[in-house]
């Protein structure tokens, strides 16, 4: 029989500290980690590019805590510039920054335009760098230390079809992960990755086959996609002390088959 676990109740891991989600409107692990974030104790900064699901997505969340919502394109380096400077105007720090945004697709690499490749990979590899050296500088400045989270996939370490755009750009999130780990240590700043395999929600479902889904679910020895929020109860811990010597790596959150 298959069974989700229990949803868990807050133990305030992330306490008083800011956290900035991007591409945190909608169903996904984006809003999920905003949501396990204020009920972690965190104050908690949403970003997306869509204003009005974003909007929507703080009103949902404002029952839970201190939301603040920043619209942002993480393809502009201005408005990535803008959401960190704009979380230390209201907040007056930051201590966290999850690296979310990213953008896939499904197209065979024989019939993949150079648009369509530039396009995956701005969004979820160089908008990871951009949000990782705006937070970088600001940590410096504030020369108390903090954590990154980048959001990778399996499809950084194994083969799918279709996938060439998205995998290379998650394979790149994990190096650059373990690049800015080294760079950042010496600030007392960890930067980490999940890699998850297959988390169900309402948009993945809408832009991926029925057939595609059930594949990619019968690879997991759970007989089940994980739900959003156990991805973002990973993150969590990742962002949190209880991982204050974790920096560099990538943390599958996956049952999938050996």
């Amino acid at each position: 029989m298959i069974t989700v676990p229990k949803y868990p109740a807050g133990a305030n891991l992330v306490r008083d500290k800011v956290v900035v989600v991007t591409a945190a409107a909608g169903t996904g692990i984006g809003s999920a980690t905003a949501k396990r974030c204020l009920e972690e104790g965190a104050k908690v900064v949403v970003s997306d590019w869509h204003e009005r699901r974003l909007g929507e997505k703080a009103a949902e969340l404002a029952d839970l805590g201190d939301v603040h919502a920043i619209p942002c394109d993480v393809t502009q380096e201005d408005q990535v510039q803008a959401l960190i400077d704009g979380s230390v105007e209201r907040f007056g720090r930051i201590d966290v920054v999850v690296n979310n945004a990213g953008l896939g697709g499904t197209k065979s690499l024989v019939d993949m335009t150079d648009e369509e490749w530039t396009r995956v990979l701005d969004v979820t590899l160089n908008g990871t760098f951009r949000a990782t050296r705006a937070a970088l500088r600001r940590f410096a400045e504030q020369g108390d230390g903090g954590a990154i989270v980048n959001n990778a996939s399996v499809l950084g370490w194994r083969a799918q079809g279709g996938q060439a755009h998205y995998a290379a750009a998650k394979a790149g999130v994990m190096a650059l992960t373990r690049c800015a780990a080294v760079d950042a240590a010496p600030l007392g700043v960890r930067v980490n990755a999940v890699a998850p395999s297959i988390a169900m929600h309402a948009f993945l479902a809408k832009v991926t086959s029925d057939e595609l889904l059930a594949e990619l679910t019968a690879r997991e020895v759970s007989g089940r996609a994980a739900e959003p929020w156990e991805v973002a109860n990973v993150i969590v811990f990742l962002a949190s002390e209880y991982s204050s010597y974790l920096t560099g790596e990538v943390v599958s959150v996956s049952s999938q088959h050996a």
